[in-house]
């Protein structure tokens, strides 16, 4: 029995939207500064299905995956470098930010399917929370509203609302508390 022959989750007409999406991010958004053309960027990703608000900020060099597959709402941002592998939804609430070279994977593979068939299932970050640079969140998770997931951290499980987590696997390091200036 071949155990490693695989079976591409996606259609003839997803690849080719996606290969068209890919060409037209590199040619017409990667080649400009962060901030200039932002509604440029916003408009690209409409034209291919993403809802985004017209505060969010996604960076040149950040990757997207599906952009149908793409939510994000006032002020949230992409930062430079990030990885966002949405084979299912991710969305991305007001005011977050996903900082630079971090990776959101949607996807993976059932280990125990002799066919080896990929797995999908939506990432959540909600308001005001901020993933630091380079962290990894992984398929199924939410990040709670105000958490801070830290730099390099490695999230597997949901993340409760207004708590910092860091780590590989992410642990609880502490609650976030805002203070009054």
């Amino acid at each position: 029995m071949d155990y490693m022959h695989f079976q591409s989750p996606y259609s003839t007409r997803n690849r080719m939207r996606r290969m068209l999406w890919t060409i037209c991010w590199t040619v017409l958004a990667r080649p400009f500064p962060k901030s200039l053309l932002m509604p440029w960027k916003r408009f690209l990703l409409r034209l291919f299905g993403a809802k985004v608000a017209g505060t969010a900020n996604v960076y040149a060099t950040a990757t997207v995956f599906m952009p149908w597959n793409l939510v994000m709402k006032d002020h949230a941002c992409l930062a430079s470098g990030v990885d966002c592998y949405n084979a299912a939804p991710i969305e991305i609430g007001v005011n977050a930010t996903v900082s630079q070279r971090s990776f959101l994977c949607t996807a993976s593979h059932d280990i125990s399917s002799s066919r080896h068939e990929q797995t999908e299932r939506p990432i959540v970050i909600a308001d005001r929370a901020w993933v630091a640079a380079e962290a990894f969140i992984g398929p199924g998770v939410t990040i709670g509203e105000g958490a801070v997931v830290g730099a390099r951290a490695a999230v597997f499980k949901d993340v409760e609302p207004w708590t910092v987590v860091g780590g590989n696997p992410a642990r609880v390091l502490k609650r976030r508390v805002i203070r009054e200036d």
